[in-house]
């Protein structure tokens, strides 16, 4: 497996919303090798395709709080939310910024598995902000489109190098 290099802001096509799989190939399930093991290298806890320069709708997570313990969904769709709760989140697409953010705090979430297989998945908490935070990645939004304006201004002008 390789470690890839993870695209930052402002990269174009981590403003693309990522296109559905059909099927699920060999080379696909490589590339959800590396992903992890790009996810691993960089003690990251959640990396969508797009981050790595590939538009499809793919992400790996850390599903686990206690080990360490990689998954992936292909084609995840929300099925159901409940609650919110803010919490402080980062992206290795965005490097240095840390905002709080709000999200539900129960999901529910269907997809397909490594194999092509239909997988339905309920997450609360952590685990709940990860899934949603990799899905933002696929449609293109990022982290700083779920805060306020002056915040964004801020963070913008942190990615730059300023302030």
């Amino acid at each position: 497996m390789a470690i890839l290099q993870i695209l930052k802001y402002p990269n174009p096509i981590l403003r693309k919303k990522a296109e559905a799989l059909k099927e699920i190939t060999e080379e696909d399930k490589c590339l959800i090798g590396d992903m992890i093991d790009t996810m691993k290298a960089v003690e990251g806890v959640g990396l969508a395709a797009n981050q790595i320069g590939v538009s499809k709708r793919i992400f790996v997570f850390n599903s686990s709080v206690d080990e360490w313990r990689a998954d992936v969904f292909i084609n995840p769709i929300v099925i159901k939310r409940r609650g919110s709760e803010k919490m402080e989140e980062g992206c290795l697409s965005l490097p240095g910024i840390s905002e709080e953010v709000r999200r539900s705090n129960y999901i529910l979430v269907e997809g397909r598995d490594v194999n092509g297989k239909p997988v339905r998945f309920e997450a609360t908490g952590l685990l709940a902000r990860i899934i949603q935070h990799e899905i933002d990645h696929l449609n293109g939004i990022l982290l700083i489109d779920r805060i306020n304006l002056l915040r964004r201004i801020r963070a913008l002008r942190q990615l730059k190098g300023g302030f």
